[in-house]
């Protein structure tokens, strides 16, 4: 079983959960997920199964869209509102001060990984420090926001509600808590769905109930790039050497190419050496 399988998160499972779940299910164990989701949050987790789980690295490179939900004036210590309330702050914010906030956060920004995440410092992940009390230097990156958009503002309960497309590592948490920060004030995300993960869109995934009813499809792996990166190898000889690894003169335009078989099965990735003239393999798929 081979493939990938876009499954629609539900509140309350961590990301382990469901492949737990999906691995049960499907009688596999080789399945893997390609970036985690909080038990907070809902909406698209993909799932890499068989040999999918060669590419899991390429789908985590994927820029990602959500729906997120956040209340203004209360600070907390995972930045959700599952955390211990540290703060809190009474200041009456505007429609029009988010909105010009918003605009000020588009683009690249730099932003503080919460302590409560799997980041690794010194070998250790972040969360294990703070479950310790273990005061550690957070780690700051940079993150590119390409879209930020207010979808509504409850002014009386001080709830907002967003979607945006971001880089991979953007945290939510800490856009959100920069966000309230801007407006002078506290900000603590209280809801989050992830509505698309590069090609992947909640339109077209399953609920764990779908798959336990077989109600699910599995995306070939060819899919996860597009049609134009993608080369079907007639020439024997040619696939012979591809099928053993070899490193080749370039026969392509582009540094990264999906090579089939006349039958268009999937053989290998392949990619631009150091030296751009030769290319070499960065994943096979023969058995």
């Amino acid at each position: 079983m081979d493939g990938i399988l876009v499954v629609n998160k539900e509140k309350g499972y961590t990301s382990r959960d469901v492949v737990n779940k999906v691995s049960k299910i499907l009688g596999t164990k080789k399945i893997g997920h390609t970036g985690t989701l909080d038990p907070l949050a809902t909406g698209v987790l993909v799932l890499c199964i068989g040999k999918a789980l060669k590419v899991v690295e390429l789908l985590m490179d994927h820029d990602k869209e959500y729906i997120a939900k956040f209340k203004l004036g209360v600070d907390t210590d995972t930045l959700d509102i599952t955390g211990k309330v540290l703060n809190v702050c009474d200041k009456k914010i505007t429609k029009e001060e988010i909105l010009d906030v918003l605009n000020k956060f588009q683009g690249l920004i730099k932003q503080e990984v919460p302590k409560y995440s799997a980041v690794k410092v010194n070998g250790k992940k972040l969360y294990e420090y703070a479950r310790n009390n273990i005061e550690v230097k957070l780690p700051i990156k940079e993150v590119n926001i390409y879209k930020l958009e207010l979808l509504d503002y409850n002014e009386e309960n001080m709830e907002v509600t967003i979607s945006c497309r971001v880089s991979k590592g953007t945290y939510i948490r800490s856009l959100i808590r920069d966000i309230g920060s801007s407006l002078g004030t506290y900000a603590t995300m209280t809801e989050l769905n992830r509505t698309k993960l590069g090609i992947y869109d909640i339109n077209n995934s399953y609920l764990l109930s779908d798959i336990e009813n077989g109600k699910y499809k599995l995306l070939n792996i060819k899919d996860i790039y597009p049609e134009a990166k993608k080369i079907i190898i007639n020439d024997d000889n040619l696939l012979k050497k591809i099928k053993n690894g070899m490193v080749l003169d370039k026969f392509y335009e582009g540094k990264d190419k999906m090579l089939l078989d006349k039958n268009k099965n999937l053989i290998a990735i392949y990619t631009e050496c150091s030296d751009k003239n030769k290319v070499k393999p960065w994943k096979m798929f023969v058995n």
